[in-house]
């Protein structure tokens, strides 16, 4: 993995504190650094993984602030700042709040991290991802927004228990925004390369993309918060794709200008991953139902982005 490596993580909750014990772990990187404005939380965190992370002869050296001076030269900032999503509370109640707090912490960027890849993890997370874009004024391959990654891992789970069989040889391809329109996609989803359709029938198919659909929010009423683990472990392969280069296709959210026949609004779409952030965003051909489901998600998305606009949240 990649030496010298500096990641910073924006928000020391339990999304960026795993991120960050995974990061030193996997020893993916020199230095991490994690902001939270709540003194003594990051701190105490970043102490706990050093102490979790020497036994495994990590090297990764992990500093916490509440200044975001120490987010200089950062190669990757992290955002996972924010309000967290409660029981009841959907994605669209969090805009306005993670909107303000995301514009501040870009502004903050801006300053001390200007040349960093910038990686949005907070909710609504294609809106909090346009927000990201547009305030920095960013070329679009530097902000990419984490989603698809853990959509398709959920839709994976999802199969593998389905099947009874096949545990860590799915392959699942979920498009579109993190939301209840997200559109997985059976058609791209296989099991050590056989198709899902010739091992399940159509009523299984659908029951598990409702369940991928409402993962999420399956995980707030069984806890009475969001998750953190699966999110935390796709975040850091997206770090790890951008660090090492690898050229990795995975599906993340970003602008769109006329992929797929949309512009000026994020969305999940397969990317690849490499040392410039998102190197190439790939077309899957989509049939008219993947197309309309596809539309349909768009429509979500920009009807939260109207809401940024009918707030004059960019200005007049």
């Amino acid at each position: 993995m990649a030496q010298g490596k500096k990641v910073s993580i924006i928000g020391a909750g339990n999304v960026g504190a795993t991120i960050c014990y995974w990061l030193a772990m996997r020893k993916s990187c020199r230095e991490i650094v994690m902001i939270d404005l709540i003194e003594g939380v990051a701190q105490g965190k970043a102490l706990d993984i050093s102490q979790a992370t020497s036994p495994e002869g990590s090297h990764t050296q992990i500093r916490a602030s509440s200044e975001y001076a120490s987010i200089e030269n950062s190669d990757i900032v992290v955002i996972t700042a924010g309000s967290p999503r409660k029981p009841g509370m959907s994605r669209d109640d969090l805009l306005l709040i993670n909107a303000k707090i995301t514009k501040g912490i870009v502004e903050q960027l801006k300053t001390y991290a200007p040349e960093a890849i910038v990686i949005t993890v907070s909710n609504p997370l294609d809106a909090i991802t346009y927000v990201a874009q547009k305030v920095g004024n960013y070329p679009r391959n530097r902000v990419i927004g984490m989603a698809g990654i853990l959509d398709s891992s959920r839709m994976e789970t999802f199969i593998s228990e389905k099947l009874g069989f096949g545990y860590g040889q799915v392959t699942a391809s979920v498009m579109g925004g993190h939301g209840d329109d997200m559109v997985p996609l059976p058609r791209y989803s296989s099991v050590n390369g056989v198709a899902l359709k010739d091992l399940l029938s159509h009523g299984e198919i659908a029951e598990i993309i409702e369940k991928t659909r409402h993962g999420g929010a399956q995980i707030v009423r069984c806890m009475g918060t969001s998750a953190y683990y699966a999110p935390a472990n796709a975040t850091v392969k997206m770090i790890e794709a951008i660090l090492s280069d690898s050229h990795s296709i995975f599906p993340c959210a970003t602008l769109l200008e006329g992929e797929y026949g949309y512009c000026d609004t994020v969305n999940g779409v397969p990317v690849v991953l490499g040392k410039n952030g998102i190197e190439k965003i790939v077309e899957l051909p989509l049939n008219e139902d993947e197309q309309a489901q596809f539309a349909k998600s768009i429509a979500s998305v920009d009807a939260l982005l109207e809401t940024l606009h009918v707030n004059h949240f960019f200005g007049t």
